[in-house]
């Protein structure tokens, strides 16, 4: 399906305000056009986006039960009473966990830590969890990056005489548990300024607001945000406000003093002679942490990231290794047959939604291959496999529609479910599968626009390559990190020809390496179009041709500035 292109100019009243923030900042039109299209109109504004401070982080306290929070911490650091940190066993929670468990190991040698296991625990508290928290003796549980559903199973703790502590960022029910001190910024009583934190987010807010009331210096809490930012990153949370702020330092943190933990990692990755950014961590870091508690178990993933000693560290890194890539071997089967089974649904072009189900399916790798198939389908997509007479599904949605709502209509089929607006996981009765399918994809068909099921690329700019000067690429690198709500800006160029060396490349001969040169200028660019090949033979016969694309350096010569092409427009496609 070729891919939509939407470019809306700027209001003239934009351009104006762009054009003051390019005299004051000494910066291109264009750029300040994006910042403009960003909500960003002063100079003040302008220089905290592109200078982020980490004394710009909201209070902690400006959340709803932190001071409960903190003090019912203090009673238990104080009676040294035994403390247990709880979390997922995704990259949010593992992070969430190594980041509490490490701040507070600090003061407290009798805490311990426990990650569920997806197929003896299940997803969040169980009650196989509080028993082991009761075994052991704990008296106050911190639960991360998930709990806010869980009311039987506190009610069950709260019996036994443990007390917990939720850090949750997932969308919460009408009741909710009775913890000493639910920590959520999606609270319906909740007035935090920044809504969208990640688990391990709410985890670093916990703990600043603990160092804050205990007269503990910033400067022993910031190191861990290393932490913070792979957990930004992989959990796909907006990076704007304080989001923005917390993946800024915590990147540099990555880049500059990573943990002994996250440098084991980033050498196994090949990371190590990098500049890390965003990308790596979804594409490369995220995934190895993430396939411990897919494959094996996800407790390893934080054993890794506490660890203190690098050759132990190396060695936990690259079992995660291995443990990756047999994650990717059971992805590409399971893909293959999603695939299949898509293929073989009845009607499918008038589907909005998918809902496929393979009882023999990993349940680790359900939510990579629903994510597969909303980017190749273009709408929302649920995987469901099962154990016994329990299903489990995890879904994936598509931008701008409302996944957890359409989960919400399906609530009296469902045991259990959580998540948020683009990714949702579930249990249900084998019975009940069917009628979900079709009351899913009843919502979907009723609430999607049409535009949302089309692929669409947003187009931040047109530009000549005239304006791509070393400086433009300077000030254009400091709109990162980028991510949901500050994605990386794509231009377009009209006009522009093979300068005569592009050429077909790659193990399938499926991508195109170009030299270009448009119809204003005589620059010429170096690019490369992935997955595009079927589009050389237009443009070798040397007929113009529109792009859209980002602009990326390339580190391999001496940090040229090149084209990555998203999608290429002919005279016979436009």
């Amino acid at each position: 399906m070729g891919q939509k292109w939407k470019y809306e100019p700027l209001t003239h009243e934009q351009t104006v305000l762009a054009n003051t923030l390019s005299a004051e900042l000494d910066i291109s039109p264009v750029l300040c056009g994006l910042l403009v299209r960003r909500g960003i109109t002063t100079i003040a504004d302008a220089r905290n986006f592109f200078r982020p401070k980490l004394s710009m982080l909201h209070n902690p306290f400006l959340m709803k039960d932190m001071d409960v929070a903190v003090q019912r911490l203090n009673k238990a650091l104080g009676k040294k009473e035994r403390i247990l940190v709880y979390g997922d066993y995704d990259v949010d929670g593992t992070t969430s966990v190594a980041l509490v468990y490490k701040f507070l190991q600090q003061f407290s040698s009798n805490i311990d830590y426990y990650i569920p296991d997806r197929n003896e625990d299940g997803y969040g508290i169980s009650k196989r969890g509080v028993d082991y928290a009761y075994s052991t003796d704990v008296k106050l549980v911190i639960v991360l990056d998930c709990g806010i559903k869980a009311i039987d199973e506190i009610a069950y703790a709260k019996s036994l005489g443990i007390d917990f502590i939720v850090c949750d960022h997932h969308v919460p029910d009408d009741e909710l548990p009775c913890a000493v001190a639910i920590l959520n910024p999606k609270r319906v009583d909740s007035t935090y300024p920044c809504p969208h934190l990640s688990g391990c987010g709410v985890g670093f807010k916990f703990m600043q607001a603990f160092a804050m009331d205990n007269g503990i210096p910033a400067d022993q809490l910031y190191p861990l945000l290393d932490l913070v930012a792979v957990s930004i990153a992989s959990d796909l949370v907006p990076i704007v406000g304080e989001n923005r702020i917390l993946a800024f330092h915590g990147i540099k943190q990555i880049n500059h003093s990573p943990s002994i933990g996250l440098k084991a990692i980033i050498t196994v990755c090949g990371l190590q002679e990098k500049e890390i950014a965003i990308n790596d961590i979804i594409f490369k870091i995220g995934p190895r942490i993430n396939a411990s508690g897919r494959i094996q178990q996800g407790k390893m993933a934080v054993d890794l990231l506490i660890e203190n000693n690098l050759q132990s560290a190396l060695e936990m890194s690259y079992q995660i290794n291995e443990f990756n890539e047999a994650r990717k071997e059971i992805d590409k089967n399971m893909t293959e047959e999603a695939n299949n089974i898509v293929a073989g649904l009845e009607s499918f072009e008038e589907r909005r939604a998918i809902v496929i189900f393979n009882p023999d399916w990993h349940r680790g790798v359900i939510g990579i291959v629903a994510s597969r198939l909303t980017e190749v389908y273009h709408r929302p997509a649920v995987v469901i496999t099962c154990s016994g007479e329990i299903a489990t599904g995890s879904a994936r949605s598509v931008t701008g529609f409302d996944l957890y709502k359409a989960m919400e209509s399906c609530r009296d089929l469902l045991d259990n479910f959580g998540g948020h607006t683009y990714a949702a996981g579930f249990s249900l009765k084998v019975e009940n599968i069917q009628a979900f399918a079709a009351r899913f994809e009843e919502f979907v068909a009723q609430n999607i626009l049409p535009e949302q099921t089309s692929p669409t690329i947003e187009i931040d700019a047109e530009i000549g390559f005239h304006q791509i000067t070393r400086k433009f690429f300077n000030d254009l690198k400091k709109f990162s990190p980028h991510g949901p709500h500050n994605p990386k800006p794509v231009f377009c160029t009209h006009n522009v020809c093979d300068y005569g060396t592009s050429k077909v490349v790659g193990r399938r001969q499926e991508h195109i390496k170009l030299e270009l040169v448009d119809n204003l200028s005589n620059k010429v660019f170096n690019g490369i179009a992935f997955g595009q090949s079927r589009q050389a033979k237009y443009i070798k016969s040397k007929q113009s041709f529109d792009i859209c694309y980002t602009l990326e350096e390339n580190t391999y010569k001496h940090g040229e500035v090149q084209l990555q092409i998203e999608s290429i427009h002919t005279k016979l496609t436009r």
